[in-house]
């Protein structure tokens, strides 16, 4: 595309050549290269218009801001003169570019997008085994990783930059995928990183308090969920599959009904269109009788606990809405074993279990209590912490959870950041005290695990919750390697 052609695209004021040819877009100046639009964003930390020198010479033709063009940047090392496209609002113009210069790639997808405080994760990979159960190659993003057919790598956060995301999917078309699979947290979806995006379905979890540092109030969180389901992102899904054994999923669903929108509702508890019905759990996996419109059968999985038969049902019902046999999707269910870190078992020769999950909010923390509880004949004994420089308003209430349901709690450092760690224990403590529970406060996490597996005995659980498949934390500025596994495995060996 031209500089004039984007400009017309995205609604901006074009100052230079406006036939210069754009085949690229990126908010990376480490990926600014011959041809590329770079979009310069002032964040809270920096602002990107101090590499605007550095992209011109390594060929950059075209430069996005919400500011004026200074007198200096128009060239540089003999490279043509960049053009520069000026916008009210950059990470809008962002998404509305990398669209139409990766010629909007997910109209050629079948494009899942899933919202929710929990079970994102684990039902972006329940989803993305479905095409793959078909033989076919399928593109992924999410917290744990970003996949592309066989080609993975680590995520840099949870929801890809609109540049990235749109980049990726227009690979995702040229390797032969029909379907992507990606979760849409709610600060991306406020940041535009979703815009521009057609959703052939999209998948409410469910909604409980979470990053209230960053949307301060309740109303705000859900507002910015409700982003995937209501058209401010560009359009709206084709087909909307809702939990509706919460209050939100309810309200959701009724109102897009009424708009004359495709709705599947699933739940546990109530009357909807895929449930679950006499569920069994234990250490190996769950069972339940599935049930659909036009069937019902014995599912089993090796997924554990009750908060995963919600995310097979979403993904139970996201398969059938993109045209995939029920047999295809409990063949592709049946095998997956879901997320990295999430109720993930430790393998070890002892009589007792260890498992490591990424819950990192109250009530992420009582569901996989709850599951733990299920499963466990001897003691809970749980090993938490909770973030630094992040939501302080949850750490009592997380206190609280892991005290209602463990016999034992060793509370300990997650990722303090700059935050003083004794503080942030002092925090949770107060949630703990409210139960009466035990509890030991160990800052350091690598000694609060090999404590808490010295002091498991035959039948006891020990849950180490709050980092999952994360392999750092991150003490002041400066980020470590450490994973709990690792940590726990070391902590085993020497018995």
């Amino acid at each position: 595309m031209t500089a004039n052609e984007v400009a017309t695209a995205i609604g901006a004021q074009l100052i230079g050549d406006d036939n210069v040819p754009i085949t690229d877009v990126t908010h990376d100046s480490r990926q600014a290269g011959r041809g590329s639009l770079f979009v310069a964003v002032r964040g809270e930390l920096f602002d990107a218009h101090k590499f605007v020198p550095q992209v011109i010479e390594q060929g950059a033709v075209a430069i996005l801001s919400e500011l004026e063009p200074p007198a200096e940047s128009q060239s540089a090392k003999g490279f043509p003169p960049a053009a520069w496209l000026q916008v009210d609002n950059v990470r809008r113009a962002m998404a509305l570019a990398a669209a139409e210069i990766h010629h909007h790639p997910s109209r050629d997808l079948q494009l899942v997008g899933i919202t929710g405080t929990n079970g994102k994760t684990t039902t972006a990979y329940l989803v993305a085994s479905i095409p793959e159960a078909a033989g076919e190659p399928v593109a992924m993003t999410g917290t744990v990783e970003y996949r592309l057919g066989k080609e993975r790598k680590k995520a840099g956060r949870t929801t890809p930059e609109a540049t990235d995301m749109q980049r990726l999917l227009r690979q995702a078309v040229e390797i032969g995928c029909r379907t992507a699979v990606m979760e849409c947290s709610s600060q991306a979806m406020d940041f535009h990183r979703c815009d521009e995006l057609e959703y052939a379905v999209a998948v409410f979890s469910n909604l409980t308090r979470d990053h209230l540092d960053y949307h301060k109030t309740m109303e705000n969180y859900w507002y910015a969920k409700q982003r995937l389901f209501d058209g401010r992102l560009g359009s709206r899904p084709k087909t909307s599959v809702i939990n509706v054994d919460d209050p939100h999923g309810i309200e959701l669903a009724d109102r897009l009904e009424k708009e004359g929108l495709r709705v599947v509702r699933y739940a546990v508890k109530s009357e909807a269109d895929i449930t679950a019905r006499d569920p069994e759990f234990s250490l190996n996996g769950m069972r339940f009788r599935l049930r659909t419109p036009d069937a019902e059968i014995d599912f089993h999985s090796p997924l554990v606990g009750p908060p995963h038969i919600y995310n097979t049902l979403a993904a139970v019902g996201s398969g059938l809405a993109l045209g995939y046999s029920l047999e295809v999707i409990t063949k592709a269910l049946e095998k997956c074993t879901g997320a990295p870190g999430r109720f993930e078992r430790v393998p070890h020769d002892g009589d007792f279990a260890v498992v490591v999950d990424y819950a990192h909010s109250d009530d992420a923390l009582l569901n996989v209590l709850r599951t733990a509880r299920e499963v466990t004949k001897g003691k809970i004994i749980t090993v938490f912490g909770c973030g630094g420089d992040r939501d302080g308003s949850k750490r009592a209430p997380m206190g609280e959870a892991a005290g209602s349901l463990s016999d034992i709690v060793i509370l300990s450092s997650d990722n303090p950041r700059t935050e003083d760690p004794n503080q942030i224990l002092a925090d949770a403590e107060v949630g703990i005290q409210r139960t009466g529970k035990p509890y030991e406060k160990i800052a350091d996490r690598r000694e609060a695990i090999h404590h808490a597996i010295a002091q498991a005995r035959t039948d006891d659980l020990v849950l180490i919750a709050g980092k999952g498949h994360e392999d750092y934390q991150i003490i002041g500025r400066e980020v470590f390697h450490f994973d709990d596994k690792e940590v726990a495995r070391e902590a085993l060996a020497r018995g």
